[in-house]
């Protein structure tokens, strides 16, 4: 009897060692992607204070060699050309309130949704814009860079 009790024990111990291992696994995912989630998040508000500091080299850093920027006309515009829109001011970025974010992560991929009260003259028209901005991002070498940018109103 006693040895039954000691292998019941045993069993129980070894179980719960299991388990244990299991959640803190699963939590150590849950962790890595809420900070996955957070990096992303910083990476596109970098992206909007860089934008409005005119800073395309940085800029550059953080964005695709291939990235384009559908704008809500339609307008899908590759990165030289709005760097030149930046850079002439031609678009030119004032502030930001951000509204609203949301971030779904899938492995090295991830999809950025943001809404902004953006202050900026796109050729000539200034507003503050309810932009929101649809972004896909891929994480390279530890840091996220941007695919491509969609905006649309909310």
């Amino acid at each position: 009897m006693k040895a039954l009790i000691n292998l019941l024990l045993l069993s129980l111990i070894l179980n719960s060692t299991t388990a244990c291992s299991q959640t803190g696994s699963k939590t150590q995912d849950v962790m890595e992607t809420d900070n996955s989630k957070s990096e992303v998040i910083e990476v596109t508000r970098q992206l909007t204070q860089l934008m409005i500091e005119k800073n395309t080299k940085e800029l550059n850093k953080i964005l695709d060699k291939s990235f384009s920027l559908t704008h809500i006309t339609g307008y899908v515009q590759p990165k030289e050309e709005w760097f030149s829109e930046i850079e002439s001011e031609r678009m030119k970025y004032y502030s930001y309130k951000e509204v609203k974010t949301s971030v779904e992560i899938n492995g090295d991929k991830a999809t950025f949704v943001g809404q902004n009260i953006l202050d900026a003259r796109i050729w000539g028209s200034r507003n503050n814009w309810r932009l929101q901005q649809t972004m896909q991002l891929e994480k390279r070498n530890g840091k996220w860079i941007i695919l491509k940018s969609v905006a649309t109103t909310f």
